[in-house]
């Protein structure tokens, strides 16, 4: 199989995955689609040695990550300039389970979010996860399950407030 035939196959393969991931971490699909499309180009700018690798999806996926966080502090500093200006944005929100997984996942630390987010919306194994991560198996499991008690206690409280109105 030629080198871009080979490409072809591992996008089609793993693009809603890693486009899945990338959503449940930054929250935006807007965000998460441009993130994704330029960690693709950085992989096919790459794929000759790219193709060698055990896990190429890993190195897309912590290209869009390193991409996505790069886009947050330019967010945070653009959110800043807004405040300064005191221009209100006016846009449609998202639904209110949406806003609330977000958040809520915004709240745990960050090593618990991508394990999480990797288990359970991106179907992989600890041992997938612990691979991607450079992370022990058990460090993988201890993420996961503090990662869900803390995902627990901020959904139900989330939950209960808004049945509450």
């Amino acid at each position: 199989m030629s080198g871009t035939e080979s490409f072809d196959q591992f996008y089609r393969d793993t693009h809603r995955r890693v486009l899945t991931y990338l959503y449940a971490v930054c929250g935006d699909l807007s965000t998460a689609q441009d993130v994704t499309q330029e960690a693709y180009a950085r992989a096919w700018q790459r794929w000759g040695r790219l193709a060698g690798y055990d896990d190429p999806e890993a190195w897309v996926r912590t290209v869009g990550w390193r991409l996505a966080a790069g886009n947050w502090r330019a967010a945070r500093r653009w959110l800043v300039a807004r405040v300064r200006l005191a221009q209100p944005d006016v846009s449609a929100g998202p639904s209110p389970d949406n806003v609330a997984i977000m958040a809520a996942l915004a709240q745990i630390p960050p090593a618990q979010r991508e394990a999480v987010v990797l288990h359970h919306l991106c179907g992989q194994s600890v041992a997938e996860i612990a691979l991607a991560t450079s992370s022990p198996a058990g460090t993988v499991k201890a993420r996961l399950s503090r990662g869900r008690s803390a995902l627990a206690v901020l959904l139900t409280d989330s939950w209960e407030a808004t049945e509450n109105v």
